[in-house]
C-alpha cells in the first residue's frame, strides 16, 4: 500500500511537472507572437509614411525616379512579404532603399528645408527608432523560448507537443549592416 501511495505521488509530480512546463512554453511562445505583432504594428506605421516621403521627395527630385520606384517597390514587397523570413528579407531591402533615398535627399537644400519633409523625416526616424526597440523585444523573447524549448528538460515536453524553434529578427547581409552616412544639418 505504501508502494502505491509513492508511486501515485510520482507519478503526481511528473503529470504537475509536465502540466506546468507545457504551460510555460505556450506563455513563451505566445510572447514571441506578441513580440512579433509589436513589430508588425511599426512595420505597419512606416509602410504608411513612405508614400508621403515619396510624394514630398518627388516635386524636388523628379530625376530621381529610380531611386524613388526601388523605394515604392520595396514597400510593395515588405508589405506583402508572409513567411517571418520573407518579412526579415523585404524589411532589410526596404532600409537599404530608404538609405539610398535619405542620401539622394542630401543633394537638395531646399527639400530639406522643406518643413514637410522635415516633419516626415522625423517620424520616419522615430518609427525607425520603436522598429529597432521592437525587434530587440522580439529576438530576446525568441532567445528566450527557443532557450526553454532547447534545455533539458522542458525540450523533453517540448518536442513531444510539437514546439518549434523561432527565428530571430536579423541582418543576414553584411551590406545591410552599414547604414548610409547621412547628414540632414
Amino acid at each position: 500500500m505504501v508502494g502505491l501511495a509513492i508511486f501515485l505521488v510520482v507519478v503526481g509530480l511528473i503529470v504537475l511537472f509536465v502540466i506546468a512546463t507545457y504551460n510555460s512554453l505556450v506563455g513563451l511562445r505566445n510572447q514571441v507572437k506578441n513580440a512579433w505583432a509589436q513589430i508588425d504594428v511599426q512595420l505597419k506605421r512606416r509602410h504608411d509614411l513612405i508614400p508621403n516621403l515619396i510624394e514630398t521627395v518627388k516635386g524636388y527630385a523628379q530625376h530621381e525616379r529610380g531611386t524613388l520606384e526601388n523605394v515604392t517597390r520595396a514597400r510593395g514587397q515588405a508589405i506583402n512579404a508572409g513567411t517571418v523570413t520573407e518579412k526579415v528579407q523585404a524589411e532589410n531591402a526596404l532600409s537599404q532603399a530608404l538609405g539610398r533615398l535619405m542620401v539622394v535627399v542630401e543633394s537638395y537644400p531646399d527639400l530639406k528645408a522643406n518643413q514637410n519633409f522635415l516633419a516626415l523625416q522625423e517620424e520616419l526616424t522615430s518609427t525607425e527608432n520603436k522598429i529597432a526597440f521592437s525587434r530587440q523585444n522580439y529576438n530576446d523573447q525568441v532567445l528566450f523560448y527557443n532557450n526553454q524549448i532547447q534545455m533539458f528538460p522542458s525540450n523533453v515536453i517540448a518536442g513531444s507537443f510539437g514546439f518549434q524553434q523561432e527565428q530571430l529578427f536579423q541582418v543576414d547581409d553584411e551590406a545591410q549592416r552599414q547604414a548610409p552616412k547621412v547628414s540632414f544639418s
